[in-house]
């Protein structure tokens, strides 16, 4: 019996530590393992004891890409719990800065970290070379996204300006006026790149997938809405554990998360835009349309273009809220903490990131649960890489490895907040 093993010793376009080992026998994939081993950080363990007005600024800390996914379900979770409600402009601004975050993080993703891979550079700064324009239209979006975030949450890495209630602070009409010409800007940006990322040479791969997202009655998600699927999952987010479940794996210090009645499912991009199609704004539908992309797709390394629609929405999105912007109202609402319990569930740019918080009176943390979106489609990666290694069995292995990483990235995977190494094993007999 013959065993091969093939590492890739630096991965930088993914974020965080990992490992993947590929088993073949008999010319079959037997597995597929994304081992994960970076060591626990416990954040829900070192949340116990904390008082709720400390929680958004502590959870920002578990991404750096994304710290408003874990700022926005910690501060629902939290109101739900002490009964507040959040709605108006303070509501609608809550959307805005979560449009900031999907504008920097999905540019991030589709220019630098995952377009290489189909043009066969090693990374943006090669592709640069050909394609200098949208390297720098990417760079562009990140900073028009972290313009938005600095001025609305304070600065533009693990904002600051969020708390339970609404924010510490409004910014100015005038503050937000050069926001608005910079997300102009990017709009223009944004359908440029979607026309250029349709082009891109895509392999020809489907999976029919259990979609799962929020949906919302009226728009398209954010931060409300109940958690549903194309499989009949329709649940309030309180409902979480009845449907999914969390589980240890042996290879993995990171959690995986299927569906307890059918396995794997998918979270992030692909899964809104097929379940909340009909919320586009027409603009969005029409390039879509334009591009030859249906209301549903099922070809996960066209997640790109389904990122490069959601960077026009956000831009778009956000472009309306500034408009109606009226700074003279509060900055938050008041309220009394109180024992109970908080569910807060919103949209990641990567997917359903779900919180759960218990408090006592005085709104000291009693227990927390997080529930992060690449936790729930790393067995959603292990079968794509089941799937897509099994048609290339007679290929190289280079050319293995590549389509390997390929697929994970389609993920957008955010695994730590660090630039990390995969090993890429494969053991053939």
């Amino acid at each position: 019996m013959a065993t091969k093993s093939i590492k890739v010793d630096y991965l930088a376009r993914v974020e965080g530590e990992g490992a993947l080992d590929l088993h073949i026998k008999d010319g079959q994939v037997t597995a597929a393992q994304l081992r994960i081993f970076e060591p626990p950080r416990f954040f829900e363990a070192f949340l116990r004891g904390r008082s709720y007005a400390e929680t958004p600024d502590i959870v920002a800390r578990i991404c750096g890409i994304c710290p408003i996914a874990y700022q926005m379900s910690a501060v629902h979770a939290i109101e739900q719990a002490f009964g507040v409600t959040v709605d108006g402009q303070l509501r609608a601004l809550r959307r805005l800065i979560y449009c900031g975050e999907w504008i920097e993080s999905h540019g991030l993703h589709v220019v630098m970290l995952h377009a290489p891979d189909f043009l066969g550079f090693h990374d943006a700064i090669q592709m640069a070379g050909d394609h200098a324009e949208i390297v720098q239209g990417g760079l562009a979006l990140k900073k028009a996204g972290n313009e938005l975030l600095r001025v609305l949450g304070g600065r533009e890495i693990h904002p600051i300006n969020v708390k339970a209630g609404g924010f510490y602070r409004l910014p100015t009409r005038a503050e937000m006026a050069p926001v608005a010409e910079d997300l102009k800007r990017a709009r223009d940006i944004a359908v440029d790149l979607v026309r250029w990322v349709a082009k891109l040479p895509f392999p020809d791969y489907e999976r029919d997938y259990e979609f799962v997202a929020l949906r919302h009655p009226d728009e398209y998600p954010f931060n409300e809405g109940r958690l549903v699927s194309n499989r009949g999952i329709d649940i309030d987010i309180s409902e979480f554990d009845d449907e999914f479940e969390e589980r240890h794996v042996a290879h993995s210090t990171a959690l995986h998360s299927v569906v307890k009645r059918r396995g794997p499912y998918l979270v992030g991009p692909l899964a809104r835009y097929a379940l909340n199609y009909e919320f586009l704004p027409q603009s969005v539908k029409d390039l879509a349309a334009e591009i030859g992309l249906g209301p549903v797709c099922k070809n996960p390394f066209q997640s790109i273009i389904v990122r490069a629609l959601e960077v026009l929405f956000a831009c778009e999105e956000a472009l309306r809220i500034i408009d109606d912007y009226d700074p003279s109202e509060p900055a938050s609402v008041p309220f009394e903490t109180r024992a109970g319990v908080g569910y807060g569930c919103t949209e990641a740019p990567r997917g359903v990131c779900w919180h759960r918080y218990e408090f006592d009176d005085e709104g000291a943390i009693i227990s927390a649960r997080i529930v992060p979106p690449t936790s729930q489609n790393q067995p959603s990666i292990e079968a794509d890489l089941t799937a897509v290694a099994s048609t290339m069995l007679n290929e190289t292995d280079d050319r293995i490895r590549h389509r390997c990483e390929q697929s994970i990235r389609n993920y957008d995977p955010c695994i730590s907040c660090s630039v990390h190494f995969l090993n890429l094993t494969i053991h053939r007999s």
